[in-house]
C-alpha cells in the first residue's frame, strides 16, 4: 500500500521478471491494459546535467506490453537517452488521471531510416506523417523501453494505490 497522498515507497514497487531471469512478457497488470491504448505518455529522460527531462510523446504499445516510441535524433530526450539510457514513461487514464501506469527501465535504441516504424506509429494517430516533423537529413529512431519495474496504480481504489507488478 502507498504512504498519504497517494505516494509510493521502494516496497510498492516490484520488479518485472519471469522464472530464470529476463524481461516478463507482460509486465503490465491486465487491470491497466487499457491505459495502454491511450494517445499521449509523458516521458522522463535523465538530461546531460543529471536533472530530469520532460517530454510528452506519442507511443505505440503492443499486446505483450513492449512500449515503443519515434523520436527524432536530434531532440534532447534523444541526446539525453543515447547518454544514460534510463527512462519513465507515464501513461495516465484519460478519463480518470487519478488511474496511470508508471513504466521504469531503460531505453534500447535503433536506426528507423526508413521510416518503417514511424509510419506503423503514424497509423495510430491517422495517418501522421513524422517525416513532417524532421528537418531535412534528420535521422528517426525507434525507442523500445525495456522495463524493469511497472507501477499500475488507482488512486480511487486505496487498496491498490501505488501497487506495483509484476513478479
Amino acid at each position: 500500500m502507498g504512504a498519504p497522498g497517494g505516494a509510493s515507497s521502494p516496497a510498492d514497487e516490484a520488479p518485472s521478471s519471469r522464472p530464470g531471469g529476463g524481461a516478463a512478457a507482460s509486465p503490465v497488470p491486465a487491470s491497466h491494459h487499457d491505459v495502454l491504448e491511450e494517445q499521449y505518455a509523458t516521458l522522463a529522460t535523465v538530461g546531460l546535467n543529471g536533472r530530469p527531462q520532460l517530454s510528452t510523446v506519442c507511443f505505440l504499445a503492443s499486446a505483450d506490453g513492449i512500449v515503443r516510441l519515434s523520436v527524432n535524433e536530434t531532440r534532447q530526450k534523444a541526446k539525453n537517452m543515447l547518454a544514460d539510457p534510463k527512462v519513465s514513461l507515464h501513461i495516465a487514464d484519460s478519463a480518470q488521471p487519478a488511474r496511470y501506469l508508471e513504466l521504469r527501465g531503460h531505453a534500447s535504441v535503433q536506426a528507423d531510416d526508413e521510416y518503417t516504424f514511424a509510419d506503423v506509429l503514424g497509423a495510430k494517430y491517422g495517418g501522421l506523417d513524422l517525416r513532417k516533423m524532421d528537418r531535412p537529413g534528420e535521422r528517426r529512431t525507434v525507442v523500445t523501453i525495456v522495463v524493469d519495474r511497472v507501477r499500475a496504480v488507482d488512486m480511487h481504489r486505496p487498496g491498490e494505490i501505488g501497487s506495483a507488478l509484476g513478479s
